[in-house]
């Protein structure tokens, strides 16, 4: 981040006692991320796991997501790089957290994303929409978003603007982080400084109010320093990708995505 501008004043004592302000308060210095219980709308991806079968051995999630509204109310958000085939044996746990399932485990059984990710792996394109297969949750048949509500799909955030972000570092038995921070721009992706979004944290929201305007993921895959985060531009192509998805269009096989350039 950049250090705030300092009047400098002609004399050398000036120049010095300002100089020294300068590096020891910086007034946008990165904020750490908290440790939160559980948030409903989201959750932790396992992979491979058929059935919750990953989550019942105790075995690490690696990716993160979000429940997206839809008209079917079957969607879950994720990073396109998080993913690898047609969606099958991929599971999402909302609101997971010290290894317990409160909102249940939904399985993947589709999964859409643009034609340029296939293509070319376009960092600008690293976002994916899964949808879920229901849930016979406390007696009754579910779509994941009549369980735990949803966010809706939103346009990418301006730089300056505020974002809070979500996600889960990857591993067992833990709890959801969460952060606040301001939006800039790095060559095209919008960017987001906070120390603690490790590996495990792609896919995770990011939210402005009501509405997921981005996912940790686009340049370097979401990012290369636990420290900075990144996502993919969300725009007209992504509203388009949305409608196949809420549409159950035909589905998408996603190729692996390759190294993330770090």
């Amino acid at each position: 981040m950049a250090l705030p501008r300092v009047r400098v004043a002609v004399t050398v004592l000036a120049m010095v006692c300002s100089a020294l302000v300068a590096s020891a308060s910086p007034a946008d210095a990165a904020p750490t991320a908290t440790t939160v219980r559980s948030i409903p709308r989201v959750g932790a991806m396992f992979f491979p796991s058929v059935f919750g079968s990953a989550v019942l051995l105790g075995l690490p999630h690696e990716c993160s997501g979000s429940v997206v509204h839809s008209p079917h109310h079957d969607l879950v958000l994720t990073a396109a790089h998080c993913i690898v085939g047609n969606g099958v044996g991929y599971d999402f746990v909302p609101g997971y957290h010290d290894r317990l399932t409160p909102y249940g485990i939904w399985s993947a059984r589709h999964v859409y994303v643009d034609p340029l990710w296939i293509s070319q792996r376009d960092p600008q394109h690293d976002y994916a929409f899964l949808v879920m297969s229901p849930l016979v949750f406390h007696g009754a048949v579910h779509e994941i978003e009549d369980v735990t509500g949803a966010y809706l799909l939103g346009s990418a955030p301006r730089p300056s603007s505020r974002v809070t972000v979500d996600g889960y570092v990857a591993g067992v038995n833990d709890r959801p982080i969460t952060c606040t921070s301001t939006v800039y721009a790095t060559s095209g992706f919008p960017s987001f400084d906070c120390a603690g979004f490790a590996n495990g944290t792609s896919g995770g929201p990011w939210l402005r109010g009501s509405s997921v305007i981005g996912v940790i993921g686009g340049l370097h895959q979401g990012g290369c320093i636990a420290s900075t985060s990144y996502t993919s531009a969300f725009g007209a192509d992504t509203s388009a990708d949305w409608t196949r998805a809420a549409t159950h269009a035909t589905p998408d096989f996603v190729p692996v995505a390759g190294p993330d350039g770090c």
